[in-house]
């Protein structure tokens, strides 16, 4: 159903809002099956990592509600995952405590960061935020250094934009 392709390849490198702007009418279509937010994470998840070149990661860390200032994993695509994240802590902690994107060219060189996996080179991490609220955070990891850049954060949030709309917290 959805698969990426060197045609989608070249044109997420000649036109990446465009090519977020496709995508977030694809996911829109795609969640707009069910509004249960596990479900659509699973799916989002699934769908962000089928659908943008050089990821090894992909997925969400919620607020953890039997631990105060605390991330627990959720749903993603990727290798096996640490569990708890304290806020303030690695780039997803980090995305917590500030309520702020976290763009980071290369993981090693960003104070406290939490190796899940030894692999991931770069990351993008956005907090969820309804009504006011933090849910979680979003988190993209690659391979690849400098990964990451203003276009993909800005897609990124578009793609959570289009979650938040499609999901019943």
């Amino acid at each position: 159903m959805f698969q990426l392709d060197e045609s989608q390849i070249q044109e997420y490198q000649n036109d990446k809002p465009e090519y977020y702007r496709q995508l977030a009418l694809q996911l829109d279509a795609l969640l707009a099956e069910d509004s249960n937010w596990i479900t659509n994470m699973a799916q989002m998840s699934a769908f962000i990592f089928q659908m943008l070149p050089d990821l090894n990661w992909s997925g969400f860390y919620l607020v953890n509600p039997e631990k105060s200032e605390s991330l627990i994993l959720g749903p993603y695509q990727g290798k096996v995952a640490c569990v708890h994240i304290p806020f303030g802590r690695g780039v997803c902690g980090a995305a917590a405590a500030t309520l702020e994107t976290q763009l980071v060219e290369d993981v090693h060189q960003f104070e406290g960061h939490i190796a899940c996996d030894a692999a991931s080179q770069s990351e993008v991490v956005i907090p969820v935020v309804v009504d006011g609220d933090l849910k979680g955070v979003l988190d993209i990891d690659s391979p690849n250094t400098n990964r990451f850049d203003q276009q993909d954060a800005d897609g990124l949030t578009l793609l959570l934009n289009t979650f938040i709309k499609q999901t019943q917290f």
